[in-house]
């Protein structure tokens, strides 16, 4: 039996998943935007997110919630972190029992500093919740460039019937039961993603670079590991594959705000001109009380939200990160 898709959030990676599970179910996709929805259902392209891309002709678009879940076999969020409860509580009506529920943000919400399937789960109950992470450049995928990506559930069955919806062409999906460890991986690379844009802004060089990511990802691990992840997962797709696209690529929307900071520009400035969320920005937020929470050192991080809401220059960052004690490499710090 051929599952049905409902997926939510008509932004640039949920566009793209939807057109990916249209090649294998039948898929409908829900945008805010009425233009949007005539766009994809009349020209199969999604301009604003997605230019120059045509879009899987079957794929149809909703401006209602209800039409979109209410037949659906399994729900795709592609909703930013901060707006996921809203509109999942919109849904929840509308959603049939026990039907899975994969979420694609990769942040944290800033009120409960809860992960987004810990949302499903408080509002959804008895809903396999799961996550589709790794390092998933959305215009890349589109464009076909061969990919990989980490389909997270605790109930292994159900991620591997979910793994044909979403594999497509050179785009493959693997599984992993590490949900705690997959997600935390794709919301906290962000933050380092704004540092590594940060330093190529700056002209700060590539050794630069190579130590932010690799510092970095011993940052993140340190602090995953300490919520319950599994330290294997992230030098995975999840961990160090997602931080290495994202902390070297232009195309990554975290990265491009570090970079607009390294070059001097304000973060006010830098939001009003994205028509995307960078979900860095608000997680740098949680992750600096979760660092506190689970007594975790982060200073890397710690340098990025000082830049992000203490009006530290990106000099300041790197001065800060050059005064940090410095240990062993195989130790914590």
């Amino acid at each position: 039996m051929k599952l049905k898709v409902g997926l939510l959030g008509g932004g640039s990676w949920g566009t793209t998943v939807a057109s990916l599970t249209a090649k294998n179910a039948e898929t409908i996709i829900w945008a805010r935007d009425a233009e949007t929805v005539d766009e994809i259902n009349q020209k199969h392209t999604n301009e604003k997110y997605l230019p120059n891309a045509k879009l899987t002709p079957s794929l149809v678009a909703s401006n209602s919630i209800e039409e979109t879940v209410k037949n659906a076999d399994v729900i795709v969020l592609g909703i930013p972190s901060q707006s996921m409860r809203k509109v999942l509580e919109e849904a929840k009506p509308h959603i049939r029992p026990w039907v899975p529920i994969i979420n694609l943000a990769k942040g944290l919400e800033i009120s409960t500093k809860k992960r987004m399937t810990q949302i499903i789960e408080e509002i959804m109950p008895g809903h396999p919740a799961g996550v589709l992470t790794g390092p998933n450049l959305a215009k890349e995928i589109h464009f076909g460039n061969a990919a990989a990506a980490v389909i997270a559930m605790v109930d292994k069955t159900i991620a591997e019937k979910l793994q044909s919806i979403f594999s497509s062409g050179l785009f493959r999906v693997y599984t992993n039961s590490d949900v705690i460890g997959c997600e935390l991986g794709g919301a906290l690379k962000n933050i380092i993603a704004i540092a590594s844009g940060m330093g190529d802004g700056a002209n700060a060089g590539d050794n630069t670079r190579a130590a932010i990511i690799t510092r970095g990802l011993a940052e993140l691990t340190r602090l995953g590991v300490a919520m319950g992840g599994k330290k294997a997962t992230f030098s995975g797709l999840a961990g160090m594959g997602d931080l290495v696209a994202t902390c070297s690529s232009s195309k990554s929307r975290n990265h491009h705000v570090g970079f607009q900071l390294g070059r001097g520009k304000s973060l006010e400035h830098i939001i009003n001109e994205m028509n995307e969320v960078a979900e860095g920005v608000k997680t740098a937020k949680v992750v600096i009380e979760l660092a506190k929470e689970y007594n975790v050192d982060m200073p890397i991080s710690k340098e990025i939200y000082k830049v992000l809401y203490e009006g530290n220059s990106v000099n300041d960052a790197f001065k800060g990160l050059l005064k940090h004690e410095v240990g062993s490499e195989k130790e914590p710090g």
